[in-house]
């Protein structure tokens, strides 16, 4: 779907942005930022981790995306017992004693990993190959996903008995950590007689995959200017504790900052924050408002600010003041 020039473009993703927002709106009731986190993500090309207690729409709010998305969307329930293979696929000898791969759930535009600590580190990690790859290797052969691809796990903050929290390292592979809280009461009230009535509402299809993979290259190509890309740089650095740029909070109550790929995901973020929003190009607002979906899985707390009652929210809104 060739433009005559990007500004059409970000003009055109405007517009399917608002859509993709109204029909969305039929299905699930409020959690808007929480939705244009995940989009952003989308088009970014990145992952999200989404925590949140039970019942709030979860898996509602995927399934629901993916069909506003036109994309294809595949569940994977998180359990102890689950292996690699039930993610990825397995070879298997056909009637013919010819090896034969069977793709595995992974093989899908949509993924929804759900309570993706409740599985072992094995099987977490055959999930984050994926993510990073964009690709899955079975007896020596590769095979690639399905273009876009986009994976969205959750975690549940509560019950963390005979869980396998994600090790840093592998939270590292998700662009944005984004909290689903509770909805307000007027917003439970909607969501109550939505769900207890006989009416089903479908979202209709906005984009095709096609015009997804467009829109992430076009994001990709928004400029950025000089003092933007200082802001996110400094931000970033002035988490980490034994750095020159660390801050008095981080010196104080951080015992792990954040790397590089912070300060990348922080820069698409908010490119694409920009665009949404009918601007040409980021600017440092576009940063903060990203930050801390950015940030929050990424520093580590010490023990005095866990005393303290300091959260990691709390530390990330110190250093960007």
């Amino acid at each position: 779907m060739p433009m005559n020039s990007d500004v059409e473009a970000v003009d055109l993703l405007v517009k399917k942005y608002d859509l993709l927002k109204s029909e969305i709106a039929k299905v699930i009731v409020g959690q808007d930022e929480v939705i244009k986190n995940l989009l952003i993500a989308i088009f970014c090309k990145g992952h999200c981790l989404l925590v949140g207690v039970p019942g709030l729409a979860k898996t509602l709010m995927v399934n629901t995306l993916s069909k506003a998305l036109g994309l294809s969307y595949s569940r994977i329930q998180f359990t102890p017992d689950l292996m690699p293979s039930d993610i990825i696929g397995t070879e298997i000898l056909d009637e013919h004693r010819h090896f034969r791969f069977i793709k595995g759930p992974v093989f899908a535009n949509f993924i929804l990993a759900d309570e993706i600590n409740r599985t072992p580190p094995k099987t977490q990690s055959a999930l984050l190959e994926a993510m990073q790859e964009k690709a899955v290797t079975v007896a020596g052969t590769s095979y690639h996903l399905i273009e876009p691809f986009f994976v969205l796990a959750t975690q549940n903050p509560i019950e963390q008995e005979g869980t396998y929290p994600l090790p840093e390292a592998q939270l590292d592979r998700f662009m944005f950590n984004i909290w689903l809280d509770y909805p307000s009461v007027e917003e439970e009230i909607q969501i109550v007689k939505a769900t207890t009535s006989e009416k089903t509402r479908v979202p209709e299809v906005v984009l095709s995959s096609e015009e997804i993979i467009y829109f992430q290259n076009l994001v990709r190509k928004i400029p950025v200017p000089d003092n933007v890309f200082q802001f996110a740089v400094k931000l970033v650095t002035s988490t980490r504790p034994g750095g020159a740029n660390a801050h008095d909070w981080a010196r104080e109550y951080l015992t792990w900052g954040a790397g590089p790929r912070a300060s990348q995901y922080l820069i698409l973020g908010a490119k694409c924050h920009a665009v949404l929003n009918g601007k040409y190009s980021p600017d440092i607002e576009d940063v903060r408002a990203v930050a801390i979906s950015v940030l929050r899985h990424r520093i580590v707390r010490n023990y005095k600010a866990e005393a303290a009652g300091i959260r990691v929210e709390d530390i990330i809104n110190r250093l960007l003041s």
